[in-house]
């Protein structure tokens, strides 16, 4: 179902859940999406993807096959919340956005969302949008409230609370594998937080993926900035969701970010990991099966809490 007929269907003031593409400008070509819209008076969300190349599912074309957004949609959707779901500029549908989807920043990101806004408002009658960031997502969903009008508010979900340079030297830490490497991806991430670009030719390949030449700019840009100073200056709501089995951001994030914005919600969810599937062990290998398995439903209390959050406020 295209955007058009979404419009079509709203005009004739259908009650029936409108679940469908729908179409936004972008520089060169549409953004695009899919939208869940329970009624014409739903509160509307607009799901912010994670890093890299994430579609609006939550899948990726490295067997990532969880669907996390997806599935969030749909059980907002039962619960009465709206949702838009999008691929990023020139990933997947919105490919023809732009032509190279590494030549971007978080400033660009925003700029989207700000489109995405206007859309939404316009085909639904939303006075405001929430934003939903997931990991990385939240980043650009804090600059995006702190930036643009006709936000209700902000829900990070799985989010870092410190510059994500940090984070990922954390990660990199974790990993033994990367242990020889260390030297250098210390030099890179300690350059590119400072705004500087590194010598692509001297970054191992095993790091080119991470800190290949194409990606310098949009890393410069997102360690910069702090999502901790972001959510002390957001005056809007804000819903602070993190898993306690999350491998790659701790509920020790989660805290940073409440510590710095306590007028936010915490909602710390037990067993529940990045994907936002159960998790009920430590083990590690049985945490990150989770990513590649579709048949599995998101953990409990993740679309309540969320719900919870958007109708009280």
């Amino acid at each position: 179902m295209r955007s058009a007929t979404i419009t079509a269907m709203l005009a004739l003031g259908t009650s029936i859940p409108v679940i469908g593409e729908i179409e936004a400008p972008g520089l060169q070509g549409a953004l695009r999406g899919t939208m869940i819209l329970p009624a014409q008076s739903a509160p509307m969300i607009l799901i912010i993807p994670g890093s890299g190349p994430t579609d609006r599912d939550g899948n990726n074309p490295q067997g990532v096959k969880a669907a996390p957004y997806r599935l969030l949609a749909e059980g907002l959707g039962e619960q009465g919340i709206g949702s838009v779901r999008i691929d990023k500029r020139g990933m997947f549908g919105s490919h023809a956005a732009v032509e190279d989807p590494n030549a971007v920043t978080v400033d660009d990101y925003v700029q989207d969302a700000g489109v995405w806004i206007d859309v939404i408002r316009s085909r639904t009658g939303a006075g405001c949008v929430w934003l939903l960031g997931h990991s990385e997502g939240g980043l650009v969903a804090l600059a995006a409230a702190e930036r643009l009008e006709n936000v209700c508010g902000v829900i990070l979900v799985a989010t870092a609370g410190r510059p994500l340079g940090e984070v990922l030297r954390e990660q990199l830490l974790a990993n033994p594998q990367i242990a020889p490497l260390m030297d250098a991806a210390n030099h890179a991430i300690d350059e590119l937080s400072v705004g500087r670009q590194v010598d692509a030719s001297k970054i191992p390949p095993e790091l080119a993926p991470l800190f290949g030449q194409a990606v310098q700019e949009f890393l410069i840009s997102t360690f910069a900035l702090d999502p901790a100073d972001l959510a002390k200056n957001t005056s809007k709501p804000v819903l602070i969701m993190q898993g306690e089995r999350d491998l790659q951001v701790s509920v020790a994030d989660a805290k940073r970010l409440h510590e710095a914005a306590p007028h936010a919600t915490p909602a710390i969810l037990p067993d529940t990991n990045h994907v936002l599937k159960t998790v009920a062990s430590h083990d590690r290998n049985e945490n990150i099966a989770t990513y590649f398995a579709d048949n599995l439903p998101l953990a409990p209390g993740v679309v309540d809490a969320i719900s919870r959050f958007v109708k009280r406020h």
